[in-house]
């Protein structure tokens, strides 16, 4: 985790980590729009839009790990950290590895619960399919349920952006990231342990990660709260980046 972008804003440290296959490209509108509210940090995970992939067995305790050398390089003792679908799995990790670190966690489209057998053969599908015949599959298969209806329907631009990202994943990493996924471990027992306020965002037409699932981890972390993003998909910071932001923003200023 070389390569990141760090908002010009002053305050609370607040570090975004990516949705699976983005980059951190996806966060232009949060560091942007959240500058005055916090500073953000938005690192490309290992081998996602230029940074290098590495030799290490795919594994999201490696990603979160690579957060903690970040904070560690910038001097921030402790910070906001928080991430979408992908992302909000190595901000679990995150959790369970470097809970003294937190100021507070975000949440994002995201699950708690492990794979079921059937989703771990086909992250296994996609990866060797990436691998043999490139990000066609991520295209046809993996990008269209991201997208709520509205966007599909009225966001031409958004849509467009999402499938130019997606398009530029590199195949090692997104092999990598899907087998580092497959692999993790149920989280509700790392959320109910957590001592940082947490956020739990969803937006209310994400039918990968639904609003069922935001709620049952909101109420695993004793300080959690939820915030429904309207018009919104499993991509809700890109699709209605103004109320995501909003939430965000609201939360950090809600911090002790």
């Amino acid at each position: 985790m070389r390569l990141y972008s760090r908002s010009a804003g002053s305050g609370t440290p607040v570090v975004l980590l990516h949705a699976f296959p983005f980059s951190s490209a996806m966060w232009q509108a949060q560091r942007e729009g959240l500058a005055r509210a916090c500073t953000v940090i938005t690192p490309d995970l290992r081998g996602f839009g230029g940074s290098p992939l590495g030799d290490d067995a795919p594994s999201l305790d490696v990603m979160a790990d690579d957060v903690a050398r970040l904070l560690d390089r910038e001097g921030i003792e402790r910070a906001v950290v928080g991430g979408q679908s992908m992302g909000g799995y190595v901000t679990m990790a995150f959790c369970r590895r470097h809970a003294d670190r937190l100021l507070g966690v975000i949440l994002a489209d995201t699950k708690a619960a492990a794979d079921p057998a059937p989703a771990r053969e086909n992250r296994e599908r996609i990866a060797a399919a990436v691998l043999r015949d490139g990000p066609a599959i991520l295209v046809d298969e993996v990008l269209p349920p991201q997208l709520g209806a509205t966007t599909a329907r009225r966001r031409p631009m958004v849509s467009g952006r999402v499938r130019g990202i997606v398009q530029s994943a590199p195949p090692p990493a997104v092999a990598w990231a899907q087998r580092a996924m497959a692999a993790r471990p149920d989280s509700f027992d790392t959320l109910r342990a957590l001592t940082a306020p947490a956020l739990v965002i969803v937006g209310d037409e994400d039918e990968l990660s639904p609003r069922a699932d935001a709620e049952a981890m909101a109420e695993a972390v004793p300080d959690g709260r939820i915030a429904v993003i309207p018009e919104a998909g499993h991509l809700s910071a890109m699709e209605n980046p103004e109320a995501f932001n909003h939430a965000v923003a609201d939360f950090v200023r809600s911090l002790p």
